[in-house]
């Protein structure tokens, strides 16, 4: 992808039929921004990074976010911080698709 440029993240998702589906929007050293896309019922378990924060931003359906020892309930248009860390993960337990922007600093 060229950048700058203005982009719309849902027209770069990409789904797998048994795991969640990754597509990198922008990389360079110090920032990676992507899209994990899921079907309904998938899922993407607990996970920490070291040394990296990272931002979820759904676009578009619903789901869970996973947090250490919680769930939140999240829909398009809300946002969860992930410091380095702090276990995370997100659940499709919608009927429909589920697209989250990730935003990982600095990039892995």
């Amino acid at each position: 992808m060229h950048h700058p440029t203005t982009i719309r993240p849902e027209d770069h998702a990409v789904f797998g039929p048994t795991k969640m589906g990754k597509a990198a929007l922008f990389q360079s050293a110090r920032l990676l921004v992507g899209l994990n896309c899921f079907e309904p019922g998938q899922e993407h378990g607990l996970h920490s990074h070291a040394g990296m924060d990272k931002v979820y931003h759904v676009v578009s359906g619903r789901g869970r976010f996973l947090l250490a020892d919680r769930e939140l309930d999240m829909e398009a248009g809300t946002m969860l911080v992930a410091p380095e860390g702090v276990p995370h993960g997100i659940r499709n337990t919608g009927a429909e698709r589920l697209v989250v922007l990730a935003i990982l600093a600095p990039s892995p």
